[in-house]
């Protein structure tokens, strides 16, 4: 049997910490894409173990793993130990569409003091905590990517965006730490 080779992160060798803000990749996970009607949001929770959000700006996490709302019947499931995540939906006869997305999307986490003011120079949401409390999580656009957005902490946040941009995703982060 021939050995995988493991798959090396786009942000490889990647940080920057600086006063009151600190960057990281994370490391690898399992990422899925869930699509689903009210009518099979009961078995698709019970197969993921979590309770699947349904307002907006809502998350739900356990265990390594959260479902964060992303539309009326869109979500992004992300299970940090790398389970099998389109198997799980696999086993569920309701409706839905569970696309494997752990390849596509990477994660940068933003935390310390001045997390705010560095999302806010690329990012047009008020993140206040007033507006994106803890557990909020929302997709929306930091410089000219699409990223999905989440509130993990008072001030620490998870951002996922698409490989191929996280390298501009993450300049852009750290030239806003370096100049905030």
């Amino acid at each position: 049997m021939a050995e995988t080779a493991r798959r090396m992160s786009a942000l490889e060798g990647r940080a920057y910490e600086g006063s009151g803000i600190a960057l990281t990749p994370t490391a690898p996970a399992s990422r899925l894409s869930l699509r689903a009607p009210e009518a099979s949001l009961s078995a698709l929770s019970k197969a993921l173990g979590l309770t699947l959000p349904r307002k907006p700006k809502t998350t739900a996490a356990d265990g390594g793993r959260a479902a964060l709302w992303l539309g009326p019947d869109e979500w992004l499931i992300i299970d940090e130990k790398g389970a099998d995540l389109a198997a799980l939906c696999a086993k569920v006869s309701a409706l839905h569409s569970a696309v494997d997305i752990s390849h596509r999307n990477t994660a940068v986490l933003v935390a310390g003091a001045r997390a705010e003011d560095v999302l806010g120079a690329g990012c047009p949401q008020d993140l206040s905590p007033a507006r994106f409390p803890v557990g909020a999580a929302s997709r929306t656009v930091f410089g000219k990517a699409e990223i999905v957005l989440w509130r993990t902490g008072e001030e620490a946040f998870r951002i996922e965006c698409w490989r191929s941009f996280s390298d501009y995703v993450f300049s852009l982060l750290e030239k806003a730490a370096r100049e905030a």
